[in-house]
């Protein structure tokens, strides 16, 4: 499983696309195309990109908990599956095309940022995550109430 790690600052270009920053494409194997699935999050005001992969598994986990024949099921997993989008990078500098309207709904204008999560790329209009930057006694308090 791929793990992805760091926080990187891209320009969205004229057309909307973006490059995928050299490190995340690193972890892609030469001959490898990955495939992602771009989704908003639930709680942030921002995406969330996940290898192909990555998504099978997380929405079958999702829909097994889930009886399609309750009205309420399905509507949760209409809206589950709702503004979902295929993204592949390019094969030259790893340029990708996310849908205008998904990245409208958090705000990007001219940059972006991707923060690696683990099993997942978050992707944020660059002063949305600024702006959602805990204070350190916050995340602390935070740490002790979960952790602790």
């Amino acid at each position: 499983m791929i793990r992805f790690i760091g926080e990187y600052c891209v320009k969205v270009d004229d057309k909307g696309r973006i490059i995928l920053p050299a490190p995340f494409k690193a972890l892609f194997g030469k001959e490898e195309k990955p495939v992602f699935v771009v989704k908003k999050d639930i709680y942030a005001n921002c995406l969330q990109m996940l290898t192909f992969q990555e998504w099978e598994k997380e929405s079958e986990e999702v829909r097994q908990r889930l009886n399609l024949f309750n009205r309420e099921h399905a509507r949760f997993w209409r809206e589950y599956m709702r503004g979902r989008a295929l993204v592949e990078p390019d094969g030259k500098i790893g340029r990708i095309s996310i849908p205008k309207s998904i990245l409208s709904g958090i705000g990007v204008t001219k940059e972006v940022i991707f923060a690696g999560n683990n099993h997942m790329i978050e992707i944020w209009a660059r002063e949305n995550y600024e702006n959602e930057k805990m204070a350190q006694s916050d995340i602390i308090a935070l740490t002790e109430k979960i952790l602790g």
